[in-house]
């Protein structure tokens, strides 16, 4: 496993499903799902809010605040 930490922008958050997408720094739109919206603590987030992420084999499973630490 290869994990990795990005950050980016929210550019679209569903509140009914916690899934959304981000804004990469490098204009790449990043899909999280549920599951990794839940592991990082977040109870709502609004677009434009600048976020971090951890990766893992390309897939985000966690996504909080940059002001927050990524759960381990």
């Amino acid at each position: 496993m290869t994990r990795k930490e990005a950050q980016g922008t929210a550019r679209v958050f569903d509140p009914t499903t916690r899934a959304g997408t981000v804004l990469l720094d490098d204009g790449t739109e990043v899909a999280f799902d549920g599951p990794a919206f839940d592991a990082g603590g977040l109870r709502l987030l609004r677009i434009g809010q600048r976020v971090k992420m951890s990766v893992d084999d390309g897939r985000v499973v966690a996504l909080t605040l940059v002001t927050l630490p990524l759960p381990e």
